[in-house]
């Protein structure tokens, strides 16, 4: 009788010890998709700006400042991790293109508001690389216990499910191009 009561005790530790690693990942992962929202919004409050600068200067490109303007509208729309993710990478291809604009109009090139903005969207990007990476790490390590014996029973009981990955093509999709804007003199 002395040895049931141990057993139990034992499979009753083990299962609330996956239950709350489960737990624990689950809610680092929701902290980690937090990091990239936070990073997405900003990036998103970047751009209305940076239009605004570019459309000052470059007003034969109004197609690629409308075509900015349509997908940061449709990115902030979108909650699913996977699509959210392919509209970020249109966003941030077209936002590249915004940038090398900047090659064609030498007083924008210069324009110190636009600089400024240019360093904001470059840092933005890096952060949102980071956080990008720390979530697929956090995702990995949760599908990961959500897959694995003998977590994957407790996850299986409490309705725990595997987490899309917030991708990009490469990490040089990720990155906004850098332009040689040259010295200001």
């Amino acid at each position: 009788m002395m040895i049931a009561i141990v057993v139990i005790a034992l499979f009753a530790g083990l299962f609330a010890a996956l239950y709350n690693r489960l737990i624990r990942s689950r809610n680092r992962v929701e902290t980690a998709w937090s990091d990239i929202d936070v990073q997405l919004q900003r990036r998103h409050d970047l751009i209305p700006r940076l239009v605004k600068a570019v459309d000052q200067y470059a007003k034969y490109e109004r197609a690629t400042l409308e075509a900015v303007s349509e997908l940061r509208t449709e990115a902030m729309r979108i909650a699913d991790v996977d699509a959210r993710g392919e509209a970020e990478e249109k966003l941030g291809a077209e936002v590249g293109r915004l940038i090398a604009l900047a090659e064609s109009y030498p007083d924008l090139k210069a324009n110190e508001n636009f600089l400024k903005l240019q360093g904001e969207l470059v840092e933005t990007e890096n952060y949102l690389q980071f956080a990008r990476r720390y979530y697929n790490g956090s995702v990995r390590d949760y599908n990961t216990m959500t897959a694995t014996v003998p977590s994957n029973v407790v996850a299986s009981l409490f309705g725990f499910s595997e987490r899309p990955f917030f991708q990009k093509s490469s990490d040089d999709a990720a990155a906004v191009p850098l332009v040689d804007l040259g010295s200001v003199e």
